[in-house]
């Protein structure tokens, strides 16, 4: 039997882990976004 391939374990970084670092700072950002529209559509349809 042959040796299995080295893993290069830093080239198979999962792109959810990299959002999940910042997730302090998107969920709040998203959210106040997410208001602000929701706002908008309340004044707009009043």
């Amino acid at each position: 039997m042959s040796a299995p391939a080295p893993h290069d374990h830093a080239a198979e970084q999962d792109p959810i882990e990299g959002i999940v670092k910042h997730m302090h700072i998107v969920l709040p950002v998203v959210g106040a976004v997410l208001i602000f529209m929701l706002a908008f559509i309340a004044v707009a349809m009043a």
